[in-house]
């Protein structure tokens, strides 16, 4: 399957954008998606992951209850609505997807990644 991440930006502290997460060659509800973020001098951290029939979301504690992972298979898309953005979400975002049984915060359990799309925020 190939990934393409988009919908990043610069935008202000306290603002929103939804990144979306397009995906072709196998139907995207074979898998396990995730969305991980990476900042220059950091390792890649997980940010959010959904399971297959999207009923099941986990989140890093640094972004829960400001962004929401979803997903459409009918579109073939997953998504990441943030919101209430801080400096400190500033990162190239990606999305990537597994073959795995549940949601799982690390980046080596999911094979298949997009390239990312970057988000500043600034103060």
């Amino acid at each position: 399957v190939q990934l393409q991440a988009s919908g990043g930006g610069l935008v202000q502290a306290g603002d929103s954008l939804r990144l979306s997460c397009a995906a072709s060659g196998r139907t995207l509800s074979t898998y396990i998606m995730g969305w991980f973020r990476q900042s220059p001098g950091k390792e890649r951290e997980f940010v959010a992951g959904i399971s297959r029939g999207g009923g099941d979301t986990t989140y890093a504690d640094s972004v829960k209850g400001r962004f929401t992972i979803s997903r459409d298979n009918a579109k073939n898309t997953a998504y990441l609505q943030m919101n209430s953005l801080k400096p400190e979400d500033t990162a190239v975002y990606y999305c990537a997807a597994g073959d795995i049984i549940m949601v799982v915060t690390t980046s080596k359990a999911y094979r298949y990644w997009g390239k990312g799309t970057q988000v500043t925020v600034s103060s």
